[in-house]
């Protein structure tokens, strides 16, 4: 944490020494410290007064505006503020769009974000000092800015008045109470509630926590413990009882989600067991290089569970199809081995294939004959 402050405070330093703000700097060193390892750690350090700073920093630009300023330049005030929120939806409507979002989502996702961002208080504030800009133009700046903030509420409005598209989630309350249990569960989907029958049954309490809305309510009419939010927030995790769950069950369906979990976890909670779908053989490998304690790719026993079961149906006894398919599993564990060793390529004489007959580019006119050793001897001495 010292170490921390000790960055933001001598970038801060560094840039007011540059001549620009030490707000600029001050952001610039939380930016790169949020990218960091420390980043889930620092922020549980700073959640007890972050509330209080984010107060003194908007009273501080409250006090930097200047009320002179903003009578005398009212119409431009007004004109600009639906012209930036009405601009800035336009624009992020379009990206959404780009990147294959519905258009309610797009339309949400615009409305949501229409608003002047913190940093152009910081921006302003470090171009008037350079200069660049007059105070006037950065106090009348900064009153856009601001007002357009004081105007999320219509935006919130807005976006609930919007039609939601066909299967779309809506949101949830993010409700704890009573959560807490030997394994905790992060996601739900088809994968997940196999795992959870199999625990259930052997009389394993399970915590249950997915951000899908819509399938939180639909399992909890089964009766199941299930609770909405984001596995990957520390702040859900500790809410839903990671401190007293012996055992981590990720069962998420997308490889960047349980990454993203698996380094989380394992940077904060670094004694607790986990267990991790994985999504491919390249995942397992990766997942394995991590150390979790166990990974399972999610085709893997269903599809030697099939394999066994055409066998019987082409004729074999579902004894030595069950152990046929015992054999592959026994080959693919030993390959995993040597690939997490030597490298992908590792093992392939493992994997059973059949071989194949090379075939002449022109086939010949008549049927080959094969030359016994007479044969062959005489050949020999002809040529």
């Amino acid at each position: 944490m010292a170490a921390a402050l000790l960055i933001v405070l001598g970038a801060a330093a560094l840039v007011q020494a540059a001549g620009l703000s030490m707000a600029m700097g001050a952001f610039i060193a939380g930016v790169m410290l949020a990218e960091s390892a420390y980043r889930h750690e620092l922020e549980a350090d700073i959640e007890p007064f972050r509330g209080i700073l984010l107060g003194l920093f908007f009273m501080a630009v409250g006090l930097s505006l200047d009320l002179g300023v903003i009578m005398r330049q009212w119409l431009w005030l007004i004109a600009a503020v639906p012209t930036l929120m009405i601009a800035k939806t336009a624009i992020i409507y379009a990206l959404s769009r780009f990147y294959g979002h519905g258009r309610s989502d797009a339309a949400r996702i615009g409305l949501l974000l229409s608003q002047g961002g913190e940093f152009g208080f910081v921006l302003f504030s470090g171009a008037a000092a350079a200069s660049i800009i007059s105070a006037e133009a950065a106090s009348l700046f900064i009153a856009i800015v601001t007002v357009s903030m004081a105007m999320t509420p219509l935006a919130n409005l807005a976006v609930r008045l919007l039609p939601k598209e066909a299967g779309q989630d809506d949101t949830m309350e993010e409700d704890f109470a009573g959560a807490g249990a030997d394994v905790l569960m992060i996601g739900f989907s088809r994968f997940g509630q196999i795992v959870a029958q199999t625990l259930l049954a052997g009389g394993t309490e399970v915590t249950v926590i997915d951000n899908s809305a819509e399938r939180v309510r639909t399992v909890e009419r089964f009766g199941f413990r299930i609770y909405f939010g984001d596995g990957a927030r520390k702040d859900v995790l500790e809410a839903a009882g990671i401190r007293r769950a012996r055992l981590i069950a990720i069962c998420t369906n997308r490889k960047e989600t349980t990454d993203r979990i698996v380094d989380l976890i394992q940077a904060e909670y670094p004694d607790v067991k986990l267990f991790v779908r994985s999504y491919d053989r390249v995942h397992a490998l990766e997942l394995r290089a991590k150390e979790v304690d166990y990974e399972l790719r999610e085709t893997l026993e269903s599809a030697l569970q099939f394999g066994s079961r055409t066998l019987e149906a082409l004729g074999m006894d579902e004894e030595r199809a069950l152990a046929t398919a015992d054999d592959v599993r026994r080959r693919d564990e030993e390959r995993l081995r040597r690939q997490a060793l030597e490298g992908i390529a590792a093992g392939r004489e493992t994997i059973y294939r059949k071989p194949v007959t090379p075939e002449p580019l022109i086939k010949p006119k008549r049927e080959a004959r094969r030359l016994d050793h007479a044969d062959a001897t005489s050949a020999d001495a002809g040529t």
